[in-house]
């Protein structure tokens, strides 16, 4: 995903994860640090705890282009998901997962083992979070909408908001603007034990999801719209 030569191994030390000393005019540390949710630590942390420098990481997005196109709007069939706009805190632990393989992504994992440290994955967070969040991805059938909003607002809009927007300080991910064969995708991986790195409370509501279930509540998220970028 990124634009570092590609790592024939990548081995963290706990001296990497904390990356290198702090230098005069380096970024400072961002100060939620201290905030951030149980569930996210190791490489992840390390990355949250640093500032993300967007002009650096527009740089290292230029490797993404070929699969999550320059707006970040992925690919209209599902293959690639939409990025743009996604709160900066879900990037870093969704790609820290990936190269972990806590989230299995057999091709995403390589280019996300192209990372140098921490900071590098902070900077194209960054970077991505400040893209628009496009308004003509991909949308579901439509032919149960009303069923997958009932279901959307009694268990997701809590942590993931009425619209879509996500939750930056909990890492819950901005679902607007997502295409909705991904979100299909997603959602039977993770209810199937097939995808193991998601929310442990989301995991308990989605197991107990037949197909028809899945199959509307992917088709009305398709459909929700933040009315402003969540980043501002």
């Amino acid at each position: 995903m990124l634009r570092s030569p590609l790592l024939a191994a990548l081995v963290v030390s706990t001296a990497a994860l904390a990356g290198p000393p702090a230098k005069k005019g380096d970024p400072k540390p961002d100060t939620r640090a201290e905030t951030w949710p149980a569930y996210v630590e190791g490489e992840a942390l390390a990355a949250l705890k640093l500032k993300g420098d967007a002009k650096r990481g527009q740089e290292a997005y230029e490797v993404c282009v070929a699969c999550h196109l320059a707006s970040g709007a992925g690919r209209s069939d599902g293959t690639f998901p939409q990025l743009a706009g996604q709160h900066s805190s879900v990037i870093i632990k969704q790609v820290a997962d990936i190269r972990s393989q806590l989230r299995e992504n057999p091709v995403m994992h390589p280019f996300s083992k192209t990372l140098v440290n921490p900071q590098e994955l902070a900077d194209v967070a960054a970077f991505i979070a400040t893209l628009p969040i496009p308004r003509d991805n991909q949308k579901g059938p439509g032919t149960d909408v009303a069923h997958g909003r009932k279901l959307y607002e009694r268990d997701c809009a809590s942590c993931h908001g009425q619209n879509g927007e996500g939750n930056a300080a909990k890492v819950y991910p901005v679902l607007a603007g997502q295409h909705y064969k991904y979100l299909l995708r997603e959602a039977k991986n993770l209810r199937d034990g097939k995808r193991k790195n998601g929310n442990p409370d989301m995991l308990k509501v989605i197991k107990a999801y037949g197909d028809k279930d899945i199959d509307a509540i992917a088709d009305y998220m398709s459909r929700l719209e933040t009315p402003s970028h969540p980043q501002k």
